[in-house]
Order: structure tokens, then sequence, then C-alpha cells
């Protein structure tokens, strides 16, 4: 059956789905492969007088179809999740945003990993679909190449491409751990995001006004597994009455942070596992991203009073290590600021 599968995709499909299917038979159901060859191989009888597997046993019959199943979910998490893209649309509300930015809206996007599964025309086509949400406020949270090696650990080329997004109140980000290049030692894509329009902060905030004078802050933390983060000498600074924001590329450093008066920590880093299954949830957390994976969460509401620190964690655009995703569509996330009496952050259906 591989062998058959493998004939026609050389013969009529693209080198995606060729690819694809390799990797599904390797990652999905090498052992089920090895066991349908040796049941088709056995005689009816074995040496001892028990009978043995055929074409025609259910027993048989189940197995095949229980590979072809896992060839199609496999095929699905290698070829068809990771190229989608879902706009997930949440709503913070607060009565420290000012009126003048009641319905304003952040976008985020994260963890990019461009490099030999996301290409610089994907990255074109995502910066088009940014620019169709019209958002007023940009934010990066980190990881913009993918540098597994030295090949793909920075582009010029992405530059162009990143100046082509719209955000009249501006564009903003931070370091990721991919961002220190293939040696993990020097800054790659900073320079490239800053030729792209964005404003990078580490260890610093910016205050986001408005021709009435009426503003917002967003500080950024540099990245907690290769960079220098301060983030004492950063948010202690941050005003107990303004709206306060925070881009952390990792989400689990949360908890240390909630004695900050940070309202709304955006962060990323963890892809929700890439593979996120029913019930068990992510497969994969990694390092600082073993808490909070994906999602919306409160931190340490109890000591946070009537100012809850909400969380975002973005599941990202890309893919690293391996280019499968199922259960974690790739995402960008539309923020509409909401001047209210409660605190609270909610997706909007």
């Amino acid at each position: 059956m591989i062998i058959v599968l493998s004939i026609a995709v050389n013969e009529n499909c693209s080198q995606l789905v060729r690819d694809s299917l390799f990797l599904s038979s390797r990652f999905f159901s090498g052992n089920l492969v090895h066991t349908l060859a040796s049941t088709t191989c056995t005689p009816q009888f074995s040496p001892c007088g028990e009978r043995s597997l055929t074409l025609n046993d259910p027993v048989f019959i189940a197995l095949l179809i229980i590979l072809v199943i896992a060839l199609l979910v496999a095929l699905y998490a290698v070829a068809v999740e990771p190229r989608r893209l879902k706009v997930t649309r949440l709503e913070i509300q607060s009565p420290r945003i000012p009126p003048g930015f009641d319905g304003k809206t952040i976008l985020q996007f994260s963890d990019v990993h461009v490099g030999h599964f996301f290409s610089l025309k994907r990255l074109k086509r995502l910066a088009s679909a940014i620019n169709e949400l019209k958002p007023d406020i940009v934010v990066f949270t980190g990881d913009l190449f993918d540098a597994r090696t030295l090949k793909t650990e920075s582009d010029p080329a992405a530059s162009p491409i990143l100046g082509e997004i719209r955000a009249p109140l501006g564009k903003f980000c931070v370091y990721g751990n991919h961002d220190f290049g293939y040696s993990r030692t020097k800054r790659c894509s900073g320079p490239l995001l800053t030729n792209g329009g964005f404003d990078m902060l580490i260890n610093e905030t910016r205050r986001i006004a408005l021709p009435n004078g009426e503003s917002i802050t967003i500080s950024g933390l540099d990245d907690y597994v290769r960079g220098r983060p301060d983030a004492k000498g950063t948010l202690s600074k941050l005003e107990e009455d303004s709206f306060n924001l925070l881009l952390l590329h990792e989400g689990d450093p949360s908890d240390g942070l909630a004695k900050y008066p940070v309202d709304l920590q955006l962060s990323g880093h963890s892809h929700n596992g890439q593979i996120s299954l029913p019930i068990v949830g992510a497969i994969h957390r990694t390092a600082l991203g073993k808490v909070y994976v994906g999602g919306i969460y409160s931190i340490r509401a109890a000591l946070r009073g009537d100012r809850p620190y909400h969380l975002y964690v973005n599941r990202g655009v890309g893919t690293t290590t391996l280019p499968i995703r199922f259960g974690s569509v790739p995402e960008i996330s539309l923020f509409t600021l909401r001047r209210g009496n409660a605190s609270r952050l909610l997706n909007v259906k």
C-alpha cells in the first residue's frame, strides 16, 4: 500500500504532499505498517497449527482501517493544519483604559519561524492578512526565524515585508529564544524587525498617546531563555492608574510578575504544544512554556483584587522541530480595548 501511494504521489502530487506522506508514515504508522506486512506474508496456519491473519480476516481489515485513518490524520497534521490561519478575537475591559482608546485594537502575532517550512511568500500573505484587519497597534512576541541552522537564522528580505504591515499607533516587538541565531549568542532578528518599522523593546516602556493627551503604556522584557530580562527595573516604574500592556516571549515567568501593575501580558513561545489532543492537552511542553501553553489565563488572582493580571498565550503561526500541527491551528490575535467598570479578558465569538 505504501509503495502504491509513493508511486502515485511521485507522478501526480506536489513536493509538499510527497513530504507529508513520508513524514506521516514515519511519524504515525511505522509499527502498524510492519504489523500489516507481517500478517500479509504469513501463511494461513502457523507451524503450531494456529490460524494466522489473512486478507479477509476482520482483524486484518480493522488494522488496515486504522492505518488509513492514521495516514489521513498525519497528512492533515503535516500538509493542512500548519497552513491554516485563524483570527482569534478577544476583548479586554478595564476602567484604566482611557475613553479615547475605547474601541482601539491591538493585533498580536508570534512565532513565525521563517525557514524551511515557512517561506517569505507565506510571510507576505501573513502581512496582508494583518492589514485586512486594520489594527491600530501591532505587536510581535518573538521568534521571527527558525534558527535551527545557520541557513535559516535570518534573511534581510524579511524587512520589506514586515514594513508593509500598517498600524497607525505603532508596531512593537520583543526577542524570542530563536531570535538569537543558530549560535544562540547574537541578536539576529532585531535589526530586521527594526528595519521593518517595529520598535524593539528590550526592558523598555513606551507611552502610546493620542492627540488629546490620553495614553496607555506598552513594555517589553528581554527573552527569559537567551536574553537578560530586567523585570524590576522595567516594570517597577509603571504607574498604578495607567493601563499597562506587557510583551514577553515566554508565558511562564508571569507568576513572578503579578506584583507589578500590568493589566495584560501577551506571550507566545509554546505553540500550544503544536500537537494538542482532547483531554490530554499539549503533547510537548518546552522550557518556560510548560504551565501556560495557550489561551487566556488569570495570574495569581487572589493577590490582585479588582485588578486581575491577564495573560494571553498565542499559539503562533509557524512550526519548529517538525512541520506538524494538530489541534493547534496557527493564529493571530485581535484584542479590542473597552473601557468598563470591571477588568476582564474574554473571547468574542
